[in-house]
């Protein structure tokens, strides 16, 4: 028996990184999934590789290699329309959707007074519109069916906190945290709770690779991990912790999304080692 046996989750950003860790974590626990990600380099502005279509494939072959179903949708967060499409071909495929990760997410970095108008709106339209056009897509069919559900949306410890050269991050995390607390009030009439996650810093290429890097030793080339693991550690309190692993969000994340969280609505949870506390 699984946690989340013939139930169906709605999971963006799930080729790689958290949103893969989360995907093949609730197909464990029993769950179909419906399976987005945008699974190819088609935002301007970020300075790394994104997700590619292979990865988006081979996760939807690890659901189905554990025995579950699976839809995949190779889409844009910040299309309302592209996420409609999948929510209705998963619904056709699946009938139901009964949990929402709104996960995608993009990170760049600049200061406020540098930062052009292509890095402003790639981050929010990813990282705040996309988490709301998931979560509008899929919301009326679990509103309709009313037996109730959870919705988990990824913000940060910047959603609670700020980070020199973030602004545009930072501010759409906050929204997330915003729209998690208004979602929690109207949805919680139907039997759906709505929480967030409030990672620190999550080994994935959103944090590891060289444009992140070079933000703890500017100037350097070619920095590899051991380079900036100290500088990263700093940021925690819990010891020789430079980030956490995606998993350790998804245990966050299903425990959010389980029973044992029934009563639980309109939080935004830290996974952060004591990041939040830190007191320099």
């Amino acid at each position: 028996m699984g946690l989340f046996d013939d139930k169906v989750v709605f999971i963006t950003g799930a080729a790689r990184g958290q949103g893969r860790s989360h995907a093949l974590r609730f197909a464990r626990e029993g769950a179909d999934v419906i399976a987005v990600d945008i699974a190819r380099d088609a935002i301007e502005s970020v300075e790394y590789e994104l997700a590619t279509e292979s990865e988006l494939d081979a996760v939807i072959a690890e659901i189905e290699g554990l025995g579950r179903r699976a839809v995949r949708g190779m889409a844009d967060v910040r299309s309302l329309t592209a996420m409609q499409a999948v929510v209705d071909e998963g619904l056709s495929r699946f009938g139901k959707i009964d949990i929402v990760v709104a996960n995608a997410g993009i990170g760049t970095y600049s200061r406020v007074w540098e930062m052009s108008d292509q890095v402003w709106r790639d981050t929010i339209d990813t990282n705040l519109t996309g988490v709301w056009n998931a979560t509008r897509a899929a919301l009326p069919s679990m509103v309709e069916r009313g037996e109730g559900g959870a919705v988990v949306l990824t913000s940060s410890t910047a959603g609670l906190a700020g980070y020199q050269n973030t602004a545009h991050y930072t501010a759409a995390k906050h929204g997330v945290i915003g729209l998690t607390k208004v979602l929690a009030q109207e949805l919680g009439v139907h039997k759906i709770r709505a929480n967030a996650v409030c990672p620190t810093a999550v080994n994935t290429k959103l944090i590891v690779n060289d444009v992140t890097f070079s933000l703890f030793a500017p100037g350097v080339e070619k920095l590899g991990v051991e380079d900036v693991r100290e500088a990263f550690a700093a940021l925690n309190v819990l010891p020789d912790l430079p980030w956490i692993e995606p998993e350790d969000v998804t245990e966050a994340v299903i425990w959010l999304a389980s029973d044992a969280a029934r009563y639980v609505t309109g939080v935004a949870m830290p996974v952060d080692g004591g990041n939040l506390v830190k007191t320099w």
